[in-house]
């Protein structure tokens, strides 16, 4: 534990605060692994070798409607909003937005030359995400890319107007959408590489529990004035993270099992997130370091952490997109999978009464044979009939 602060931990804080409420885990843990990242901005970041890595991340949960996304960003939004961090809203073109950054001047001070730095550090932070991206906006989404990896310099050429220019790029976003939605937005083209190979997609199915009145007791006030305070701490951090020789010898191993042996998330089209994963495990271990302590100092602790965590959101990430395609099952593969997620077990019978208006028996077993090459659910026959279980993930550890 950190003496200056209140809690030991900021995201477990985070994620006591909004115990009571109805969001699923992933989506709370991730909303506050976006809120602490929004406040360290551009101003931290760790160097490996001639890289440099600041805290950003692209996140967006996906869900369907009434999966409480909007509710689990809520909580974050109003601790960024006291402590008047920059927030882009949905609503906004690509030209408001690279006017809106270069506009922006934050200024922290290098702690080895001690000169003042500027940087346009701001948080996209979108409850509605299809409108803030628009449909099939290829050029937004070229920008969003260009920005992932913090430039010193942008500058953003115009027809009429000239030119803009963007000094020390830094974009934090978080979004929310539904599976169909962020299926129009983009164009089968953009899946795989560019945006999507950048953004960590926490997929859910459901919401986490039923609250009938959540209502917050005086403690739990007084643990969001804590969560307000300490984020401010965490806001005063700048400068370099340095690593331990645990931190590194963890690293490499990981990134030795990781490089010859990827995680299977069930759909090619993420083989070139898998490209960039060792970059969103580094950001995240930058977090969650910024999470327990002022030291700046990433430990052992931090990246098996962050590989947890990591772990834990690639298990429902293969079936983002897994609606596209030209297959006649490509939009009822998923919608059974999420109905399976959500129950763990189902007869056959059960199912074909849930489903009778999309398929017939015939078409039932050709969805769950694929879901079972696929690794997803297990068919066991009984005299009763088949009972089909939910298994995607189920190798992997907990989240930490």
């Amino acid at each position: 534990m950190n003496n200056s602060r209140a809690l030991p931990d900021w995201l477990d804080g985070f994620m006591q605060f909004t115990e009571n409420t109805e969001p699923p885990d992933r989506y709370r843990r991730w909303v506050g692994i976006s809120t602490i990242a929004a406040v360290l901005q551009r101003k931290c970041f760790v160097r490996m070798g001639m890289e440099t890595f600041y805290p950003n991340l692209y996140i967006v949960l996906v869900g369907p409607p009434a999966c409480r996304k909007g509710t689990a960003m809520k909580p974050g939004f109003l601790l960024l909003d006291r402590l008047g961090i920059s927030l882009i809203a949905d609503n906004i073109t690509r030209e408001a937005l690279v006017k809106r950054m270069g506009s922006i001047n934050h200024t922290s001070i290098d702690p080895l030359t001690g000169k003042p730095i500027m940087h346009a550090s701001v948080s996209i932070w979108s409850p509605e995400f299809a409108v803030f991206l628009g449909f099939r906006n290829q050029e937004f989404m070229s920008v969003l890319c260009d920005w992932y990896d913090c430039a010193k310099r942008w500058k953003y050429e115009t027809k009429n107007s000239g030119s803009d220019e963007i000094i020390g790029v830094w974009v934090n976003l978080l979004g929310a959408t539904t599976p169909k939605l962020l299926h129009t937005m983009m164009p089968s083209e953009a899946i795989s590489g560019g945006l999507t190979s950048r953004i960590v997609f926490v997929h859910e199915f459901a919401k986490g529990k039923t609250v009938i009145f959540p209502v917050h007791s005086d403690p739990e006030l007084n643990l969001f004035e804590d969560l307000a305070n300490d984020l401010e701490k965490i806001h005063l951090l700048q400068g370099e993270f340095r690593y331990t020789e645990g931190w590194i010898s963890l690293y490499s191993d990981w990134y030795r099992k990781s490089d010859s042996s990827p995680p299977i998330l069930g759909d090619v089209r993420f083989d070139d997130y898998l490209g960039r994963r060792q970059v969103q495990l580094i950001k995240l271990s930058q977090v969650l370091c910024a999470s327990r302590s002022d030291s700046m100092i990433l430990t052992q602790e931090d990246l098996s952490r962050a590989i947890a965590i990591l772990d834990d959101v690639e298990k429902n990430m293969g079936t983002v997109f897994s609606g596209m395609g030209k297959s006649d099952l490509a939009e009822l593969i998923p919608q059974v999978l999420g109905w399976l997620r959500t129950r763990g077990t189902s007869s056959l019978r059960d199912l074909m009464k849930n489903f009778y208006h999309d398929a017939d028996v015939q078409t039932m077993e050709r969805v769950l044979r694929s879901l079972k090459i696929q690794g997803a659910v297990r068919m066991d026959h009984k005299q009763s009939g088949i009972d089909v279980t939910y298994i995607l993930g189920e190798e992997k550890g907990g989240q930490g």
